[in-house]
């Protein structure tokens, strides 16, 4: 059974629950949008989760951000079709819905409150978009791309044996 995770912004004023196959917390990605949406550290934790399986409390007070990307694999301005979601009385970020991947959902694990088991080794993504300042911690075993890896969330898991059912 997968587990549930269950979430709110910091003010309280919007909930959430959805199940989740891939609950580890290990892909830190270092992109520009995830790094000032929510990265205070030069980065953010996405995970997986179903989107069939999302229910909200508070949908009014829910803001939405598309980002604009302009960067060196796109060389002109294109509007993002991920759905950031946030809390517009707080700011906190939520979770991210891309209609490209209509069965997934990716809460932001800043905002889940639920205990999630720790990641053995971690993955740390889009590094050339990293800030100047951020001294990435790679640790032994850990695993590193300018980029994205081959491996989705979901494949990880399973390859770790931590896929729940």
């Amino acid at each position: 059974m997968p587990l549930l995770l269950k979430g709110s912004c910091r003010c309280g004023a919007v909930g959430f629950e959805v199940e989740s196959h891939t609950p580890v917390p290990f892909m830190l990605c270092y992109c520009s949008i995830c790094r000032k949406q929510q990265g205070g550290g030069g980065y953010a934790i996405n995970l997986g989760a179903v989107f069939e399986t999302l229910k909200v409390t508070g949908t009014g007070n829910l803001g939405l951000y598309r980002a604009e990307i302009v960067d060196d694999e796109r060389t002109r301005c294109e509007v993002s079709t991920g759905e950031r979601r946030f809390c517009t009385k707080c700011g906190s970020a939520l979770w991210l819905y891309d209609p490209t991947w209509p069965d997934l959902v990716h809460p932001f694990a800043s905002a889940v409150d639920t205990d999630l088991p720790k990641a053995s080794e971690r993955v740390h993504i889009m590094l050339k978009y990293k800030a100047s300042w951020v001294e990435p911690d790679i640790r032994k075993g850990d695993r590193s791309f300018d980029l994205y890896p081959e491996d989705s969330i979901a494949d990880w898991h399973k390859k770790h044996g931590l896929w729940v059912d």
